[in-house]
């Protein structure tokens, strides 16, 4: 026997055994208690990383060591298609080859990155097995195979209807490039040094004025208030007012919201909800405010005599 370890030899002997015994398949062992992992589907768009080695390897430790106790294990393996990812990678590809997604139209550029996802896919599950990974391969799925669509909405309408998960409009990341919504984690922030823009917004009914100190100007029409800090006294006087947003004359009200930092810039602040995430969570504060007061004011309304509230 070689005293040093060659791993190569070692996976290349052993893994193809295992697979052609199905050793790691599951419901091989009738009424014993199962034993269920589905894999994290790593993304289809490229190679595995030690992220995944680790993950793996922590699965593939508890598989085998169940198996052991006599469980019927099933370790479900797959992979994900990872939408953006994928897409900037096809293009990419396309971009050296002169080619533009938009020229190609939908069906050819949806082909490309079906033959994209066979080769990268099958890279990806090579690895895995190298790694000897005991899933039961012979079940591998890919996140786009036909009814696992079915099975997802399936769950997420079960999961809603016991209160488990909700539904509600949410403030996404949008990419201009490829015109779809993309996750927090595929965002990058970056910090630059702004400019405060100062505009006179007037007050309806009024000859006053409130100063509004803004770093993106061009947010304005989608402004649906103006936010002062509850213990600024510059601005007590007009919480409640409207003003008449310029450009549009649209009239937004006045509100008061911790939002508002009195330090900054003039110590009221825009209000753009379908632009900025803390925005968003003042503009849901807004609504509140306002679904609680019309709630509280059809009730007094209820309790007021016929000639008083008609």
């Amino acid at each position: 026997m070689d005293k040093h370890y060659n791993p190569a030899e070692i996976e290349q002997k052993w893994f193809p055994h295992w697979e052609e015994t199905g050793a790691f398949k599951g419901g091989q062992r009738p009424g014993a208690e199962p034993y269920c992992i589905v894999i994290p589907p790593p993304n289809v768009t490229g190679s595995l990383h030690v992220g995944h080695a680790l993950n793996n390897t922590l699965q593939d430790i508890l598989c085998r060591f169940e198996r052991l106790r006599g469980k019927d294990v099933l370790w479900q393996p797959g992979v994900d298609h990872a939408g953006i990812a994928t897409q900037m990678v096809v293009e990419r590809q396309l971009a050296a080859e002169g080619l533009d997604r938009r020229e190609m139209g939908r069906e050819a550029f949806l082909e490309r990155v079906w033959q994209w996802k066979e080769e990268s896919g099958g890279t990806i599950v090579n690895q895995l097995k190298r790694l000897g990974s005991s899933a039961d391969w012979s079940r591998s799925r890919f996140t786009m195979d036909e009814g696992l669509s079915q099975a997802v909405l399936k769950v997420f309408v079960h999961y809603y209807r016991e209160g488990l998960i909700y539904r509600d409009k949410r403030l996404v990341n949008w990419d201009p490039k490829f015109r779809t919504a993309i996750s927090d984690l595929e965002v990058e922030p970056r910090e630059v040094d702004g400019f405060f823009w100062h505009f006179a917004y007037p007050i309806d009914g009024t000859d006053e004025t409130i100063t509004v100190a803004t770093t993106r100007p061009e947010t304005m029409l989608g402004d649906s208030g103006v936010a002062v800090h509850p213990d600024d006294e510059r601005y007590t006087h007009l919480i409640g007012k409207q003003v008449r947003l310029p450009l549009t004359d649209r009239l937004i009200p006045i509100i008061a919201d911790e939002h508002a930092d009195p330090e900054q810039g003039s110590g009221a602040v825009k209000i753009t909800p379908a632009h900025d995430f803390n925005d968003f969570e003042v503009g849901k504060r807004m609504i509140c405010r306002r679904s609680i007061f019309s709630m509280l004011m059809q009730r007094s309304m209820i309790r007021l005599p016929k000639n008083i509230a008609g």
